[in-house]
């Protein structure tokens, strides 16, 4: 029978929409980590990963268009215990763009355990999330950007800042590539982005969604709950084209209602070729940070949303949150996460 996996209502599962993307020079070498499935949405979610999905890890090199290699982890259905089968696969060079490639088996093992191959080691499985910030301050920033107005923070104080993500969980992924793997070795300059993707009925694979940077969807698509904005599909080297325009001209209106830019449409494009390619670009080898004078990579410890609301309003702002209020969501040996 037909299960209409490729249908937008069917899209709306937690477990294909990303939460976070990090990437960070780790023990052995550098790690990937793709959160999903926050239960920050709903007490009822449905837990660990979809059996019928790919997770993808794409990696652009030393400024390329398109990605050269594609790490791509795969579920199984949940045992009686909720653990899931998984298979991690490499695909390289052009297989790395095709969903109908295959690629080279390098790992295969079972979430919620270390799974330790050649060069690499794999944990999967249900975390504290480390994401952290205040929903309440984020609503006022897409108030401002919604209405292209001046923003209005008279209702929320820095220092009454609560992180509204605590006690939450989410499915977390965690990669981590040595130093020794030829492609990856220190110095790279990488652009990477997430995708998870979907099996349709009539036998290929849907992008149901994907990110680079932090904050892109809170900020500019904070209504996109049925994945039907068109950036989902898109591969990042559209972006600039497609919706380099769009960006600009919400950035332009912003920056204007509060006086940040003497010319703020030329800020808004500014601000567009910052965040497009939607790329977190990171040099394998050196100590990530997303911060404001310096975005590369991006640790668990880093105060995103503070970075991207200053960066889009062009201007200072404060999150009145600190890496502390998620030190007990993070670890400084693989996985790198607290297991929920």
């Amino acid at each position: 029978m037909s299960h209409h996996l490729d249908t937008p209502l069917a899209a709306q599962s937690g477990q294909l929409y990303l939460d976070d993307l990090f990437v960070f020079d780790g023990e052995r070498g550098t790690v990937f980590v793709m959160d999903v499935n926050s239960s920050v949405t709903r007490a009822d979610i449905k837990r660990g990963f979809h059996s019928e999905a790919r997770y993808e890890f794409k990696l652009h090199f030393n400024g390329a268009e398109m990605e050269d290699l594609t790490y791509r982890v795969a579920f199984g259905e949940p045992d009686g215990q909720g653990r899931q089968q998984l298979t991690l696969h490499a695909l390289i060079d052009s297989e790395a763009r095709e969903d109908a490639a295959t690629g080279t088996m390098l790992a295969q093992g079972r979430s919620g355990e270390v799974v330790e191959a050649t060069n690499l080691r794999l944990w999967a499985g249900r975390i504290s999330d480390p994401f952290y910030i205040d929903l309440d301050q984020l609503a006022t920033v897409n108030d401002a950007f919604k209405n292209g107005a001046k923003l209005d923070r008279s209702a929320w104080r820095p220092e009454k800042a609560k992180n509204t993500f605590a006690g939450t969980t989410v499915e977390s992924i965690v990669l981590e590539v040595s130093r020794d793997e030829p492609m990856l070795h220190d110095g790279t300059r990488l652009g990477v982005w997430a995708a998870t993707k979907l099996a349709t009925d009539a036998g290929g694979w849907r992008q149901i969604n994907r990110a680079g940077h932090p904050m892109m969807w809170p900020i500019f698509w904070p209504t996109d709950t049925d994945f039907s904005n068109p950036a989902n599909v898109r591969h990042p080297c559209d972006d600039l084209r497609a919706d380099g325009e769009e960006i600009a001209t919400a950035v332009s209106r912003v920056v204007a209602a509060n006086g940040t830019a003497p010319d703020p449409m030329a800020y808004g494009w500014s601000v567009a070729r910052e965040v497009y390619p939607d790329l977190l670009t990171y040099q394998v080898g050196t100590p990530a940070n997303y911060g404001f004078a310096v975005r590369n990579g991006r640790t668990m410890a880093d105060n995103a949303p503070e970075v991207m609301f200053s960066l889009v309003l062009n201007t200072g702002m404060t999150s009145g949150l600190t890496s502390e209020v998620n030190k007990d969501s993070r670890s400084d040996t693989f996985p790198y996460v607290v297991p929920a």
